[in-house]
């Protein structure tokens, strides 16, 4: 329900907060019975487009433009015949032309990307898993801030995803500026997110593009942790 022109959502030059109650739904080109919300891509500079995919009972997705990573949130997808629940995962290299389909009432969060090769190295192969099966480990030693490597850290991955869970009043321990940017989902939990220089009390349900060498910082706040999936190019 609107309420009298009021969002959370933001866009800034080098950062992008968008919340639920300013999403659209359009299909992408290909999908079947399905729709996208598209978060982010190209259009505001960001070398990537990243969208939350819905089914509808038939549900299927498009051709890949590029490598997609495939992230399920809620229901049932299937890649390449393969069952995902939720917390499952799989990544699709550029030029793997497998289907993607979801049942009725699936969610997933597609991270989609051109390849950027290295000479003399391999393009990764189809892989999937289940987050919930990757083992955690520690920030920089802090037990209350937990990390999940969902993809090897091969140089043939020009890009990493990973969930970052922190406990209620864990945040990061430095502000961050780099060369990478990012896209987040906020999967669980709450908090205060620095970007650039403005600050955003962020839910789950929320969607997060930083660009390269935004200033980027979060706290977790609330009784429960706070937890959520993010996407950086690297190794290139």
């Amino acid at each position: 329900m609107q309420s009298l022109g009021y969002t959370r959502s933001s866009y800034q030059p080098d950062h992008l907060l968008l919340t639920p109650d300013t999403f659209v739904r359009a299909p992408r080109p290909g999908m079947e019975n399905a729709t996208a919300i598209v978060h982010v891509s190209p259009a505001v500079g960001a070398g990537f487009t990243q969208y939350t995919a819905e089914f509808a009972a038939g549900g299927k997705l498009g051709p890949a433009p590029g490598q997609r990573f495939v992230y399920v949130l809620e229901g049932d997808v299937h890649v390449d015949g393969r069952a995902l629940g939720a917390d499952g995962y799989a990544y699709l290299p550029e030029e793997c032309d497998v289907p993607v389909t979801g049942a009725a009432g699936a969610r997933a969060s597609v991270i989609e990307k051109p390849y950027c090769p290295l000479d003399g190295i391999t393009q990764p192969a189809m892989l999937a898993g289940d987050e919930r099966k990757v083992a955690p480990r520690a920030l920089m030693d802090d037990a209350d801030l937990q990390v999940r490597v969902l993809l090897p850290g091969h140089p043939g991955f020009d890009f990493a995803v990973n969930t970052m869970t922190y406990q209620p009043g864990a945040s990061l321990p430095m502000v961050e500026i780099h060369v990478m940017e990012h896209g987040l989902v906020m999967l669980a939990g709450g908090g205060i997110y620095r970007l650039g220089e403005k600050w955003y009390p962020v839910t789950a349900g929320d969607f997060i593009w930083m660009a390269p060498y935004c200033p980027q910082w979060f706290g977790a706040l609330g009784k429960t942790p706070a937890k959520y999936l993010i996407f950086k190019d690297w190794n290139r």
